[in-house]
């Protein structure tokens, strides 16, 4: 038993390792020291209150991608409609804190956290069910869906929106949101010297003390892992497989539209809407983050650290004129060490049936 925990902590930490050795190569290749670009990377994040405040914003949207990610994973479902199920969870609570600007900010930020989960349960919901009754692949269904949110809410904010919340600078972007639905904190902002630092990273931190639960003590967790293991034992053992993939779906849209909400009432400084050309890039990072984490609310929220102090830090590389899409090559790395352990994984899987066979 020590053994396997070992295992898994060890697998995340060679991968992150391996993942800084390369982009070390990669700077010295390139005629660049990598002590001190590493050195730049950590200070930019650590160096001022304001770097760190940064840091742990970016850290908010991830950990909640990552347990959108999770709890789909568990269930056997491979969830890749993060993005979309985000995406429509940022248009939704900005929609509806610009329409009612003067509802009291004790209701309104609540109410956009409902809206804007409940925007994204409905996206995740679509793929569960057509995945439960149909049995339709849902990494098709969620990589379609990934597109449509992006044209659906680009449709909306041109074509439905009230002009009146539109920008009278672009009609691409909506005007931002107003003090009442505004996130952030007075004492949090003095503590890191003006960051975008608010009272979101509490939403994402709740979310995985739930979900922490939910995982380990819940009736629902077990069932949730009973079904991704197999799904006919369950239905032997009397656990529904449509209903926990359908519940899963709809709690991992829930989870990735906050992980939206969070994201978009910073956005730009001062929250609001921005028509978007592709999906956003915190879905499929909250995906790096949950696999990293192995899945696991405790490895999620390291490695959400991790990956928000690569993204945070790699500003400070051009302190040395070293790009900062090193950061980039060093993530990518981690994902794919992290991803030949999964390989090998399925592979060694397969041999141990045609043995058994």
């Amino acid at each position: 038993m020590k053994k396997i925990k070992w295992k898994k902590i060890l697998v995340p930490i060679s991968a992150v390792f391996m993942g800084f050795v390369l982009g070390a190569v990669v700077m010295i290749i390139s005629g660049y020291n990598p002590i001190f670009g590493y050195q730049d990377l950590f200070n930019q994040v650590f160096g001022t209150a304001r770097g760190f405040g940064e840091m742990v914003q970016t850290t908010g949207p991830l950990i909640l991608e990552a347990l959108a990610f999770s709890v789909a994973m568990k269930a056997g479902l491979f969830n890749i409609g993060m993005s979309g199920q985000a995406l429509a969870g940022w248009f939704g609570s900005i929609w509806f804190a610009l329409s009612f600007p003067d509802v009291p900010r004790v209701l309104l930020i609540p109410l956009m956290i409902v809206v804007g989960m409940f925007a994204g349960a409905i996206v995740g919901l679509i793929p569960g069910l057509l995945k439960a009754w149909l049995g339709t692949s849902e990494v098709i269904v969620t990589i379609m869906m990934n597109y449509v949110i992006v044209y659906l809410t680009t449709f909306l904010l041109y074509d439905v929106m009230s002009k009146s919340i539109i920008s009278s600078t672009s009609k691409d972007q909506t005007m931002p949101i107003g003090v009442n639905a505004n996130f952030k904190l007075g004492w949090l902002s003095s503590l890191s010297n003006n960051s975008t630092l608010n009272m979101g990273i509490f939403f994402a931190l709740i979310a995985l003390v739930v979900m922490a639960f939910v995982f380990k003590k819940s009736t629902f967790g077990y069932e949730i892992k009973a079904v991704g293991l197999n799904p006919d034992a369950s239905e032997y053992a009397g656990i529904s497989s449509k209903r926990i993939i359908i519940v899963s779906m709809l709690i991992a849209g829930a989870l990735a539209g906050l992980g939206g909400v969070v994201y978009g009432a910073n956005y730009q400084g001062v929250g609001n809407f921005v028509s978007q050309s592709a999906s956003l890039d915190i879905g499929f990072n909250g995906m790096a983050v949950a696999l990293l984490g192995e899945l696991n609310p405790v490895g999620i929220f390291f490695s959400a650290i991790l990956f928000s102090i690569l993204q945070t830090g790699g500003p400070g590389l051009n302190f040395d004129s070293i790009p900062t899409e090193i950061t980039s090559i060093v993530i990518a790395s981690i994902i794919f060490f992290i991803a030949i352990k999964f390989v090998f994984e399925h592979l060694y899987s397969r041999k141990s049936k045609k043995e058994v066979a």
